[in-house]
């Protein structure tokens, strides 16, 4: 099989020590098994995302000596087509309207959930058909039909990162208790759930390895059933280790202190930069 990977970075900051540290990782290992590596701009956040952040993620990569196959990928110019495509998940009748503000879910959530990572849906507007949706509304999955629609045996998926090492077995019990009813898409705003259009672009893209940070491996899951609700194969994931600072707390694009190009004013070099996050 054929090794294909990508960096993805929302353009709406500095690149810091753990996008070094992903895009090093994702780049080496693609040219080890003579694969390729691309670059993908996750820029669907029309506010925050800024042409000069993307330029200065591109010049922070050739900086450390990343190059990528082909011309950049944009989210941003494929958010309509997302959005018709969900149509597919419409006719199949796995979609329904929901209104709820988040102050309605932790209203009707009895009790805190151990465990999750967010606020699982409790289903308040599942009864709801799609000819009730109102100006506004969210489009949310109703993942028990979801489950109903798949064959189990497709929802395994492989996983070759420390910490998640080996084959997963996705149950509709686990999914339901931890995922819920996830919003795909919102009417009228635009906007396209980060998971939703990042696993049409991987199936786009053809890519066979899908390597990251180990805070995005709770979204894995919902993205396995979506790219099998559309008949894609899945690839294999490895979410890595991630870059914190001196308190334990994982770098974020607020920490500029350990933006790539404040090293690069400092004199550092790309050497520096792969002993600083340990490669």
């Amino acid at each position: 099989m054929a090794f294909v990977t990508r960096f993805a970075p929302s353009p709406t900051g500095p690149l810091h020590l753990g996008h070094a540290y992903s895009a090093i990782l994702a780049h080496d290992m693609a040219r080890a098994a003579g694969g390729r590596f691309l670059l993908r701009m996750e820029d669907t956040d029309l506010q925050r995302c800024k042409p000069e952040w993307e330029q200065q993620i591109e010049a922070d990569l050739r900086w450390l000596g990343l190059d990528w196959d082909g011309p950049v990928y944009r989210q941003s110019p494929q958010i309509a087509q997302y959005n018709a495509r969900l149509e597919t998940l419409v006719e199949s009748g796995l979609l329904y309207p929901c209104s709820c503000t988040r102050s309605d879910i932790r209203a009707a959530l009895s009790a805190p959930q151990e465990g999750v990572a967010h606020p699982v849906y409790p289903g308040t507007c599942r009864h709801r058909p799609l000819s009730d949706r109102q100006p506004g509304d969210a489009l949310r999955l109703n993942l028990v039909r979801a489950f109903e629609a798949l064959d189990p045996a497709l929802l395994n998926f492989e996983e070759t990162g420390p910490r998640h090492h080996g084959l997963h077995r996705l149950g509709q019990t686990f999914a339901t208790q931890t995922i819920g009813d996830v919003v795909l898409s919102r009417k009228g705003e635009d906007i396209v759930a980060y998971f939703l259009a990042s696993a049409f672009d991987d199936a786009d893209q053809g890519i066979t390895h899908v390597i990251r940070g180990e805070d995005l491996f709770d979204f894995t899951p919902i993205q396995v059933i979506l790219h099998r609700l559309f008949g894609h194969d899945l690839p294999i994931y490895h979410h890595h280790r991630l870059i914190r600072d001196e308190e334990g707390k994982r770098l974020a694009k607020r920490d500029d202190a350990r933006a790539i190009a404040t090293f690069r004013e400092d004199g550092e070099s790309p050497a520096d930069i792969r002993r600083r996050i340990g490669l």
